[in-house]
């Protein structure tokens, strides 16, 4: 007599399910630390993977050479775009007296403004002013003890992401050998290519996202130097880096620009600079961020949006930039494991089904 297979019930699968999830969100949690450089030096190892082979199999460079000769032009181009950025904030700090002396000229607007329409005296607004500046003052050497630490966290987390980073590349072959000797034999063609397809993605993606960066940076250095506002080329620059966080960023980058401008010009720039911003965010979402992006990392909007409010509560603004990467790489395993791919179906949605059927109607 053939026993029966037992079914396990669907709550009792649910509850399974949410167990591991929550487990699993917490521990990601508390190795945030470690987890965070890891995933950025996973990135830049894929990114440099090529530029690492090509030192090591055409200039016949050591692996170890190979991978830090990558990792150095790297750092060059890094530090080539943020002297670029500091050469403009410079810049902005020799006119600092005359943004003071507007910022004073708009704050005594503001104030004959709430004078007139709330009928508050410009004395009690200056009283309120005043007790705020000092309390803050107060709290100074905490603010500048909190200030220096969260600086000396942050260089020593883009140290921990470079040697996350070598390493990955210099034993990237141990890692792929350890990857595959983890699964059965049976399964090691789906899990070279879900490797394969995972880097080529991650890849596509990282480049992509760098020149949707450039575009979005020239666009609206041209569309600031066409209105002619003061430091045209760092707000644009400015605009193109903010664009890398998706959806938060452009208000972010929006809100700066139209400060600065305030700050510098006439309230007509600050209209326009705020129009600007948000006809470029609008070509940049229809138009821009589909053929440069989209095509690389095929996710719908509302899944996008969910990964990067999820990645901000769990590791907040790195969370943000692995969000995509991260759904990425889970979409490329749910696609090729049959009893997950309406998951990976779920991640793409309805862009994949419009893209077979386009194929379709080639076809035939």
């Amino acid at each position: 007599m053939i026993p029966k297979k037992l079914i396990t019930p669907f709550y009792e699968r649910l509850a399974l399910v949410l167990v591991g999830i929550i487990s699993l969100s917490y521990l990601v949690i508390l190795g945030r630390e470690i987890l965070s450089p890891l995933l950025f030096g996973f990135l830049f190892a894929v990114l440099l993977l090529p530029v690492s082979y090509f030192f090591e199999k055409k200039c016949r460079f050591p692996r170890s050479a190979s991978s830090f000769t990558a990792i150095l032009l790297l750092v060059g181009g890094v530090s080539m775009v943020v002297y670029l950025i500091g050469a403009q904030i410079s810049r902005l700090g020799k006119d600092w007296p005359m943004l003071k002396t507007q910022i004073e000229q708009s704050v005594t607007d503001v104030q004959m403004w709430i004078q007139n329409s709330f009928h508050i005296n410009a004395d009690k607004q200056m009283s309120y002013v005043h007790n705020t500046t000092e309390k803050i003052m107060e709290s100074g050497t905490t603010f500048l003890g909190t200030t220096f630490g969260a600086v000396s966290s942050l260089l020593l987390f883009y140290v921990f992401i470079l040697i996350f980073t070598f390493f990955i590349l210099f034993y990237r072959r141990l890692l792929l050998r350890f990857v595959i000797r983890v699964f059965q034999e049976d399964h090691s063609t789906v899990v070279i290519d879900i490797v394969q397809n995972a880097q080529r993605i991650l890849r596509q993606y990282i480049l992509g996202l760098m020149l949707e960066m450039v575009v979005v940076a020239s666009l609206a250095c041209a569309g600031f130097w066409f209105i002619d506002i003061k430091y045209a080329v760092l707000l644009g620059i400015l605009v193109g880096l903010f664009n890398i966080i998706p959806y938060i960023g452009i208000f972010s980058a929006l809100l700066l620009s139209t400060v600065v401008t305030f700050a510098t010009g006439t309230l007509q720039q600050t209209v326009f600079v705020a129009i600007g911003v948000t006809v470029i965010h609008i070509v940049d979402s229809n138009f821009l961020l589909p053929t440069i992006v989209g095509s690389k990392v095929r996710l719908n909007a509302l899944i996008t949006f969910i990964g990067i409010l999820i990645g901000e509560m769990m590791w907040g603004l790195s969370g943000m930039f692995l969000s995509i990467p991260v759904i990425a790489v889970f979409k490329i395993i749910f696609d090729r494991i049959e009893t997950l791919k309406p998951w990976g179906y779920l991640l793409g949605g309805d862009y994949e089904y419009s893209e077979r059927a386009k194929k379709r109607m080639k076809t035939e």
